[in-house]
């Protein structure tokens, strides 16, 4: 079977490709497209042009215009006679079978989309049993409506004419259905067998949930490469993988933690991100169980990303789908030690914007409504980590007096080393 997804990290040059629409202005699009740049990167991928265009909606056909399409097929070919060889086309938006077909006819090179991107990306990030079978479970559930491109190359082994309008299709067109149904039963039967290993890992996870003891649960959420790692680190005294790449981590990691006399069990979960794959979300239900499960949700946020109010609402739609909004929150806005803000000309009179407030100012706004349930931290610089331990120590314990009431708790004050 032909393969469309990278399964490994290679330096290659890529193009990314975004539209412009009505719901989706032209800050918000290259907004998207410098997410789309890092996903690549994470993937092994440069980056080397980016193309857009406006359309009310994306082409059905081939997502842009045809103009665009030959502009950036003329683009590839310059590259090629300078001996620049480009290695793929990435989409922002998920691509039809129909779409990627016809893109690939004409531009003759590897065309990805958002969705087979982050899905390569797990791949590589996948290290346990657990987190490779959920990976596997979604790229087939990618693939299954996508089989019939696979098998376009059944399409250049036939050399005869007749009622196929001369593209050779007498004497293959049994066989090529067969092979695809064969490939599609292959495929549904793999699936069944993932998701049976999934129901058993579930079991499992329940149960070590459930022998966990009387302590409260606090989940780590957020958007991807928001710092909530190495907050994790910070907060159980553990060395969690951190990394300043998307998606570094995809395992649910899970430590007893000892805030004065109090022990609760924190979990650092998977990254969220804008246009996240619906099967992705499906198949890593088992991780997000932490969150489901969770007595109180840590909201970390990166206050030094130019759109990190979307980034929360994209947060918290996602926690909303999987079953986990409405619980007690705290929101941390991480990186403050990055923040940064363009300071206005005295004879500039248009009207100050988000990127014009400092830090401070900026505090003042919706936030401070919020009193403790907003803290802002850098994690790596260690600022204000005590004010935000002292705030999740009366959280929990709040939690913890009325979830075990006769519970009392299991350690005595000591005093935090340093």
């Amino acid at each position: 079977m032909k393969e469309f997804i990278i399964s490994e990290a290679k330096v290659e040059t890529a193009v990314l490709v975004g539209l412009i629409t009505q719901t989706q202005d032209e800050r918000k699009t290259n907004e998207y497209l410098d997410e789309l740049a890092f996903l690549a990167e994470t993937a092994g991928a440069e980056v080397v042009k980016r193309f857009t265009q406006k359309l009310p909606t994306a082409n059905s056909v081939t997502y842009v215009g045809k103009g665009k399409l030959e502009e950036i097929r003329q683009y590839i070919r310059n590259e090629e006679e300078a001996e620049r060889e480009v290695g793929m086309v990435i989409f922002d938006d998920e691509l039809s079978a129909k779409q990627i077909r016809n893109i690939e006819a004409e531009l003759k090179v590897k065309i990805l989309d958002r969705t087979s991107l982050i899905l390569d990306i797990f791949a590589m990030r996948a290290q346990t049993a657990n987190a490779k079978t959920q990976v596997e479970l979604a790229q087939y559930k990618y693939m299954l409506p996508r089989l019939q491109r696979l098998w376009t190359h059944l399409e250049r082994q036939g050399g005869g004419s007749g009622a196929g309008g001369g593209k050779g299709f007498v004497g293959l067109r049994g066989p090529g259905e067969t092979q695809l149904e064969m490939d599609r039963r292959i495929i549904l039967n793999r699936m069944s067998l993932l998701k049976e290993r999934l129901a058993d890992i579930d079991k499992q996870k329940s149960t070590q949930r459930k022998n966990r003891g009387r302590m409260i649960r606090v989940a780590l959420v957020g958007y991807t490469n928001v710092g909530k790692s190495t907050l994790m680190n910070l907060l159980s005294k553990s060395e969690v993988f951190a990394e300043n790449k998307l998606f570094a981590t995809l395992d649910t990691t899970v430590r007893k933690v000892i805030i004065d006399n109090l022990p609760f069990l924190l979990s650092d979960t998977v990254g969220f991100i804008r246009k996240l794959p619906t099967d992705l979300v499906e198949s890593f239900k088992s991780t997000l169980d932490e969150v489901r499960e969770a007595d109180l949700l840590v909201h970390v946020v990166d206050i030094s990303h130019p759109g990190f109010e979307e980034q929360i609402e994209v947060v918290n739609k996602t926690l909303a789908d999987i079953g986990g909004g409405g619980k007690p929150m705290i929101l941390v806005f991480n990186k403050i030690d990055a923040y940064t803000y363009v300071e206005k000309a005295p004879d500039d009179l248009t009207p100050r914007t988000k990127e014009n407030l400092t830090l401070e100012e900026l505090m003042k706004t919706w936030m401070a409504k919020m009193e403790d349930n907003c803290l802002f931290i850098s994690a790596r610089e260690r600022i204000n980590i005590d004010e935000l331990k002292n705030v999740v120590y009366r959280r929990v314990k709040e939690l913890h007096v009325q979830k075990y009431p006769y519970n009392d708790f299991l350690y005595q004050t000591y005093e935090e080393e340093e």
